[in-house]
């Protein structure tokens, strides 16, 4: 389809060979043909420069390419991406590049925005893997106010943010963050945290189709993390950074007593089972970017209470603790000498 409406289409990559080359094909075959297509090679040194390469020369008026000077982390090196677009693009459309797009996704996502010019974000369902997502608003939904779509995450549970492949963003709304986008103190999901700040001026469009594919069974910053149960962090965090942006106090405070009980329970029933010390720093770090303490006085409420929910449980703690009885009391020894040792660092810096 032919059209006035100039799009900048970005995938920021490193080390992506294998699926590099169906990235970029996806974006080529689409249906809106007026977009200029950025590449940003990140140091790789796996080929996926030389396919970037292959691709730019053969579509010189489509393609530009452009490489990092140094080995950046994922959030600079995708917000050095999106300061390239073009200051004439009127949407912007991250494909990450393990990711792809089917051929009509521009078009109806542009479609959609240029019929509703209050639009800051277009979203649409979502291939996961080989699972559609991001379901829960009503046929049809081509506009609903940010403020709504935002309580429908915290109080109803919705979330229709999904990764950046599965937005389309008003390029005015990109490049009033430039250069820093995303927020790096809240990844893996900062571009969640990027919607709710624009969500508060913007209003949210949704395309009932399936248009984007994420794909779930490469390795991944998510992939390394989903065992440590970084959903339950996240939610809780999102809560306390906005929630009371969208949320009046009589129903921000149920939530986040909610959010706090599922992550700080799953941390006690985790003491329990003797997850190791990497799991402990993991954790460790993520309250310490929101500015709190897990503590041994923290955590020992939350033991408590995980330890009582077993003990109403006899049956249930028995099958599960005596064929691991060894290495949870091994464990748990060495999770108190964790915590101890951090306390008495701590006290020797306030003395110093």
């Amino acid at each position: 389809m032919e059209s006035s409406t100039f799009v900048s289409v970005v995938t920021p990559f490193y080390n992506t060979g294998d699926y590099l080359a169906e990235c970029i094909e996806s974006v080529l075959r689409q249906t809106h043909t007026n977009f200029e297509y950025i590449l940003v090679d990140n140091c790789s040194t796996d080929g996926s420069s030389e396919i970037a390469q292959q691709y730019a020369a053969r579509f010189p008026d489509k393609i530009r390419l452009f490489h990092t000077e140094s080995l950046l982390s994922q959030v600079p090196n995708y917000n050095f991406a999106l300061s390239l677009i073009s200051p004439k693009s009127k949407y912007c459309k991250m494909v990450q590049a393990d990711d792809w797009i089917f051929p009509e996704c521009l078009e109806s996502m542009v479609g959609l925005a240029e019929a509703h010019p209050s639009v800051g974000i277009v979203s649409a369902y979502e291939l996961e893997g080989d699972h559609p997502s991001l379901g829960g608003l009503p046929y049809p939904s081509p506009e609903v106010s940010g403020r709504e779509i935002c309580r429908l995450f915290f109080l109803k549970r919705i979330g229709l943010f999904g990764t950046p492949t599965s937005l389309l963003m008003h390029s005015d709304l990109v490049r009033s963050r430039n250069p820093s986008f995303y927020d790096e103190r809240h990844a893996p999901f900062e571009d969640s945290h990027a919607c709710f700040d624009a969500l508060r001026t913007w209003n949210f469009g949704f395309v009932h189709q399936v248009l984007t594919y994420s794909r779930r069974d490469n390795e991944s910053t998510l992939s390394r993390i989903r065992p440590y149960r970084f959903e339950l962090f996240s939610r809780w965090a999102k809560i306390l950074a906005h929630g009371k942006n969208y949320l009046s106090e009589d129903e921000y405070q149920p939530v986040l007593k909610e959010a706090e009980r599922e992550y700080f329970y799953f941390l006690g029933v985790s003491a329990l089972q003797g997850k190791d010390a990497k799991f402990w720093e993991f954790h460790r770090e993520r309250f310490a970017s929101i500015h709190r303490s897990l503590d041994f006085a923290f955590m020992a409420k939350w033991i408590l209470i995980a330890l009582l929910d077993c003990i109403g449980n006899p049956k249930r703690t028995w099958e599960y603790v005596w064929p691991r009885r060894r290495g949870i009391f091994a464990a748990g020894s060495r999770f108190i000498g964790t915590m101890h040792r951090t306390f008495i660092r701590k006290r020797l810096s306030e003395k110093l």
